[in-house]
Formats: C-alpha cells, sequence, structure tokens
C-alpha cells in the first residue's frame, strides 16, 4: 500500500460511541495503540473520564494487505488470515463457552452506516499486561499466572468437533481435507519458500530445511482431539482484569488444533514463567515438530510484512533473521 493511510479520529469515531454511550457522553479523546499490524485498535476516552476500546477492520488498518500467499482469505483455511468481525465474535463465544475471561463486546457493526468499516466496541481492561504486572508485582502476577493455567486447562480440555478456526467450524464450516499435522507441514513448505526467495543464507539451506520438516512430520502418528488454541498467547496478550483475573485479546485467530501448538508459542515467549503453565503430558514428537514449525512461521510471516511499509519494518526482520538461524541449526 502506498497512499497515505488513513486513520480514526475523534470526528470519525463519534458516531460509534454515540450508538454506545448515547449523547450526553462526548469523545474527549481517541489513541491509537500501535502494535497491532491487522486491525485499527483505539482506546477512545470520554468527557468523564471512562474510556473504550473500538476495533477497525479495512485495509488502511491492516498492514498485511497484498502481502500474504494464496488463500489467505479463504475463510475454511485453518491459517486464513485471522482478522476480521467474525473471527472476533466467534472467538469470543467460544472463550465465554469454555470459561475463558476476553473483553466484553458492546458493539459489532458491519452496516458501515457508523464507520466506512466493520467496528467493533469492547470494554476497555485498564489493569495493564500481565507481562508488566509480573515485573512490577511478582507476587501479584504470579496470582494471574496461575488463574491463567486454570483458564488453559479448561481451553485444552474442551474436545473440538474438528480441526480448523474457531469461528469456521462453529459456525458449520466444513473442516480442511486432510491431517491437522499436515496442514501445518504445508504451511511450513510456503514459509521455507518466503524465505528462500528473500534470504540467501535459506536458499543454501532449502534442502536441509525441507528435510527437517520431513522427517520431523514423518515422526507424528494420527492425531484427532483438538482443544481450543489461542495460537499466540502469552503475557503481552494477557491484560489484568479488576479482580486479577487474566484477559485473552488478539484472539481472532482461535482455532482447534493440538494444544502442543500453544504451548511452544508459551514456552518461547513466558520465558521462566512458563514452569507454572506447562503440561505433563504433551506429545514430546508434537512439541518438537511444532516448535520447528514455529520457527518457519516467524521466519516466513515477518519476511513478507517486511515487503510493505509496516512502520517497525526493522524489528520484523530482526525476529525474522533469529527464527532462521534457530530453523538452521534444528535437530529433527
Amino acid at each position: 500500500m502506498t497512499a497515505a493511510r488513513k486513520f480514526a479520529d475523534a470526528e470519525s469515531l463519534t458516531p460509534v460511541i454515540r450508538e454506545v454511550f448515547g449523547t450526553d457522553r462526548r469523545v474527549a479523546g481517541v489513541d491509537r495503540l500501535l502494535k497491532g499490524s491487522k486491525k485499527g485498535v483505539y482506546r477512545v476516552t470520554l468527557d468523564d473520564a471512562t474510556s473504550t476500546i473500538v476495533y477497525v477492520w479495512n485495509a488502511d488498518e491492516d498492514f498485511w494487505n497484498g502481502l500474504l500467499p494464496d488463500g489467505h482469505d479463504d475463510p475454511s483455511n485453518p491459517f486464513a488470515h485471522a482478522s476480521g468481525l467474525d473471527f472476533l465474535e466467534g472467538a469470543t463465544r467460544r472463550l465465554e463457552a469454555v470459561g475463558a475471561r476476553s473483553p466484553r463486546l458492546m458493539l459489532a457493526d458491519r452496516s458501515k452506516n457508523l464507520y466506512p468499516a466493520d467496528i467493533a466496541v469492547a470494554e476497555d481492561i485498564r489493569g495493564g499486561t500481565l507481562e508488566a504486572l509480573l515485573e512490577r508485582d511478582p507476587d501479584a502476577g504470579r496470582q494471574t499466572l496461575a488463574r491463567l493455567s486454570d483458564m488453559l486447562r479448561r481451553m485444552h480440555a474442551h474436545r473440538a468437533p474438528a480441526f480448523g478456526r474457531v469461528a469456521w467450524i462453529d459456525g458449520g464450516g466444513a473442516p480442511p481435507d486432510g491431517s491437522c499435522e499436515q496442514a501445518y507441514f504445508e504451511r511450513a513448505l510456503v514459509n521455507i519458500a518466503t524465505a528462500v526467495s528473500r534470504d540467501v543464507r535459506a536458499a543454501e539451506g532449502e534442502a536441509v530445511l525441507t528435510e527437517k520438516l520431513r522427517v520431523l512430520h514423518a515422526a507424528l502418528e494420527p492425531h484427532a482431539e483438538f482443544g481450543v488454541v489461542h495460537g499466540e498467547l502469552c503475557a503481552e496478550h494477557t491484560l489484568v482484569g479488576p479482580d486479577g483475573e487474566p484477559v485473552l485479546i488478539d484472539i481472532e485467530g482461535l482455532m482447534y488444533t493440538d494444544i502442543e501448538v500453544e504451548h511452544c508459542w508459551m514456552r518461547m515467549r513466558f520465558g521462566p514463567h512458563y514452569k507454572a503453565l506447562r503440561n505433563p503430558d504433551l506429545d514430546p514428537r508434537r512439541m518438537n515438530y511444532y516448535q520447528y514449525v514455529m520457527h518457519l512461521d516467524l521466519v516466513g510471516g515477518p519476511l513478507r510484512i517486511a515487503d510493505g511499509d509496516f512502520p517497525n519494518r526493522q524489528w520484523m526482520l530482526d525476529v525474522a533473521d533469529y527464527h532462521l538461524r534457530k530453523a538452521l541449526a534444528y535437530q529433527a
């Protein structure tokens, strides 16, 4: 996307806020939270000092627009671009059903009458991230971490009807052809190809990268029990609610899949705090497989978005560099 991006402001969001809160409160300030790359996330402060979160989905807010592989917009694809109001609503409903907390939705609007894009309004969780709490008050952080562990057990114990995106499967969509393991295998091949065309080290090591993938995939037995998996769960994606409860955000990618996927990601992102979340009953072969697949995903995805105008391009390149080195050194 080469044209200047147009983001929301107080004037454009006023009709949305009036729809939710009425006309007796006005917008006092709008802050665009900058970490997202798929949708706009805005904290809107009202003139009574309360606040809410507004999500906006359109091309101006999506830094992946035009950079994704074929099939990214197919909702039946388990790795479809996890961005959109349908994904958010489906994930919110499923998390609530299994006893997991996410921000309460107050409005979901597709009409384009209030704002020229799909839009949602959610409660603003002002307790900060679990990451910040663990640094500021380790004892309180450990209590929230323990509650997160209980929440994860409920999510992972849910027996899903099929592999795939939660919003798609719960909406009656058919699961993809082939196994869960095969779907991740094919996605990893796409990520290898992405790296090969952009990095000389990947090009020189293509055969080695691909052979490791084949070996790790071949070691798996068929598996058809899937839990509810966030997919990118970390202390930064966990907010702290009013009573110290963990509140999950960035939930649109919620999937029915192998729970080892969750644990590979959490093991990387939670660092020393992961021990409070670990599950001793995980399949070690699946852990080995998905850890390697995850390294490849964190090469391909960052390299693709770095082709566009994402504002922190160098950070994405650094992520890709780190995980390419991990993938090349990985022991299958």
